[in-house]
């Protein structure tokens, strides 16, 4: 089942509908404090990288649910995993580390971001070679994008308001 795209339908479709509210809801977050988030590049950085990590679930719901041939599907995923981790890498840079009070601070260092690039990469690269679990790799990774972008979510709005 892990090989068989047509078996995932279900769950790009429910993983589109969760990534596509949360998504809503940052911007909805982004837009009523955008003149503090446009004053601070550290948390503009912060905002972006929980953006970038809710659509990684949306890329992958949209691959899940396209028709198209399975290597195709590979490749797409391999192309997630290797751009949103240097998006991730670039934004997580950006962003900087401190200023965050007691457990956010340790939330912020210890932050499963760069876990879901990986976890894409290794659903594609599974996928392709039809061995070491395929598309099952995209459950946890998108458990991560939707956790780490919930956890980057958080860490943004308390500085905002701090």
């Amino acid at each position: 089942m892990g090989y068989a795209s047509a078996m995932w339908l279900g769950f790009g479709e429910a993983l589109a509908a969760v990534a596509g509210a949360l998504t809503g809801l940052l911007f909805v977050a982004v837009s009523v404090k955008s003149d503090v988030l446009a004053a601070s590049r550290s948390l503009s950085s912060r905002a972006a990288q929980t953006l970038a990590l809710f659509m990684i679930s949306v890329l992958i719901a949209v691959l899940l649910v396209a028709p198209q041939p399975p290597a195709a599907l590979g490749w797409e995923l391999l192309a997630v995993g290797a751009a949103s981790g240097t998006v991730l890498i670039i934004l997580d840079r950006r962003a900087g580390h401190g200023g965050v009070p007691g457990l956010g601070r340790y939330i912020e260092r210890f932050s499963p971001n760069m876990v879901t690039a990986v976890l894409v990469d290794v659903a594609g690269l599974t996928f392709l070679l039809k061995a070491g679990g395929g598309l099952y790799w995209l459950i946890p990774a998108a458990v991560a994008s939707l956790l780490g972008g919930v956890v980057n979510a958080w860490l943004f709005l308390v500085r905002m308001t701090s």
